[in-house]
């Protein structure tokens, strides 16, 4: 075998280069750490995580780093590749993604389940044994098909799945969407039949991911939808739901003034509900300097 040499001039170069990365990672290690202590103390009553999608291509571990300091201790939507980087940094995926076909190729479609299936027996040990919990799944968009018959459907893919997540102690968690703006077509659009899916499949370990925005545009009323209202014959959501996104209304941007929604009462509303799980912000930054945004959104919803 042909070995090349290196000269000794470009071995101390390498290794000047390479201390000088390691002295610019510390230098920022330091940076953030000071801006963490500098940072109001959150009161703690909510969990923060955020949507590492809304933030483009900013490096996983340069994101972790970024979030920390800002308080936030959850990242939603990695897949299990992800998880020795958010282990390094001391962080939770809230939300596990990767299930096959995506958002509009779901369980509504028999044809689906079975690697859909797969996907979670290979993905559930995966998760608890890194001690994370939920696991993100579609209904799939309609086609024509009827909402009842997405519902048996739906049921009937959910059913395998929870057993499933009950032997591993996981949560299979469906996300409402919108179908008027963003997802077109797609059948779990509403609490309603969000709420009558999980009555049918029957299990703590399926759940659902309200997402604050999305019924926002489908739905509104988005205080007595969680809480229900016994008055009006109004259910409370809140016992099917296992997680929570925010965002923006209209536009999906900054939780701030500049929307329609106001946050600390939605937020309050869901602490009065008994609620633990994590809330993560799910809105893209319009502003130049997102993480500020994401700061004050952090903020906000910190009641």
């Amino acid at each position: 075998m042909q070995t090349r040499s290196i000269s000794r001039r470009t071995a101390l170069n390498r290794l000047a280069g390479a201390s000088a990365a390691a002295a610019a990672a510390a230098a920022l290690d330091r940076q953030l750490a000071a801006a963490e202590a500098a940072a109001p103390a959150l009161k703690g009553r909510i969990r923060h995580s955020v949507c590492k999608w809304c933030y483009g291509d900013i490096p996983l571990d340069d994101f972790c780093r970024e979030v920390k300091a800002i308080g936030i201790r959850a990242i939603d939507l990695l897949g299990v590749e992800d998880f020795p980087t958010l282990k390094k940094h001391g962080m939770v995926c809230s939300m596990v993604s990767g299930v096959p076909g995506g958002i509009a190729n779901g369980l509504n479609r028999i044809e689906n389940h079975d690697r859909i299936v797969a996907f979670f027996e290979a993905t559930a040990p995966k998760v608890a044994a890194a001690g994370f919990r939920n696991i993100i799944c579609f209904s799939g968009n309609r086609r024509g098909m009827s909402d009842e018959e997405g519902l048996e459907n739906c049921a009937r893919g959910l059913k395998r799945i929870a057993a499933i997540c009950e032997k591993h102690n996981v949560v299979a968690v469906m996300e409402l969407l919108n179908s008027k703006v963003n997802h077109p077509d797609y059948m779990c659009d509403h609490t309603a039949w969000g709420v009558e899916l999980c009555k049918r499949v029957g299990s703590e370990h399926v759940k659902l991911l309200y997402d604050i925005y999305h019924m926002q545009i489908m739905e509104g009323d988005i205080i007595r939808t969680i809480q229900g209202d016994r008055g009006r014959g109004i259910e409370a959501a809140a016992p099917y739901i296992g997680h929570y996104h925010t965002g923006g209304v209209p536009g999906r941007h900054e939780i701030d003034e500049t929307q329609e929604l106001y946050y600390p009462a939605i937020m309050r509303a869901i602490l009065e509900t008994g609620y633990q799980g994590y809330v993560a912000q799910e809105f893209v930054p319009a502003r130049k300097d997102k993480f500020a945004s994401l700061r004050q959104a952090v903020q906000i919803c910190d009641v």
